[in-house]
């Protein structure tokens, strides 16, 4: 069972400017529409899991519905899913862990952890056992950090990385216990 965390951020640690946008990450030009391993991370997930807000920017994304996993919304204030959505996205609530164990007891065990304030809970329970980060040559200067605050310093190992287009840098690494 493993909570992954699949994100990029600009140099300086941003996931979303300062009025919440994320059209930086297309400044690189990409004309072979690389991917950047974001296919094969979706193979090896089950479902994925996002609050709220992230929920809101996919919903605003000019494509189909874009996940062909399950997606699990932490929130507390939603009552039910926007209409057509039924059979995609489902409403949890309650401490993480328990979410988590329910989750893991409908089999689905490799969860795929989505946004901001998710990851920072997320890791604030130590919940977090990979992440792959991929780095945007861009300083956003503020806007939505990617962490946040910690009781204690978590470890992990770099395990691998990767250039793409000449210019992005992905990094994974994995939880050290």
């Amino acid at each position: 069972m493993s909570n992954i965390v699949f994100i990029a951020t600009s140099l300086d640690g941003y996931i979303a400017d300062r009025n919440h946008g994320i059209d930086w990450l297309h400044k690189i030009d990409n004309p072979e529409n690389l991917d950047m391993g974001y296919l094969n991370h979706m193979a090896r997930i089950d479902a994925l899991v996002m609050g709220r807000n992230t929920l809101d920017i996919v919903l605003n994304f000019d494509c189909d519905w874009p996940y062909s996993k399950p997606v699990f919304v932490l929130s507390n204030t939603m009552t039910s899913v926007p209409a057509g959505y039924e059979d995609k996205i489902f409403l949890v609530k309650g401490p993480l862990k328990s979410v988590i164990k329910q989750l893991n007891q409908q089999g689905y065990r490799n969860l795929y952890i989505d946004g901001g304030k998710t990851i920072q809970s997320f890791l604030k329970e130590d919940l977090i056992d990979e992440m792959i980060l991929t780095t945007i040559p861009v300083l956003l200067g503020g806007g939505i950090p990617l962490f946040g605050e910690l009781e204690t310093s978590l470890d992990f190992k770099h395990v691998k990385c990767e250039r793409f287009l000449d210019a992005i840098v992905q990094n994974h690494f994995i939880r050290q216990r």
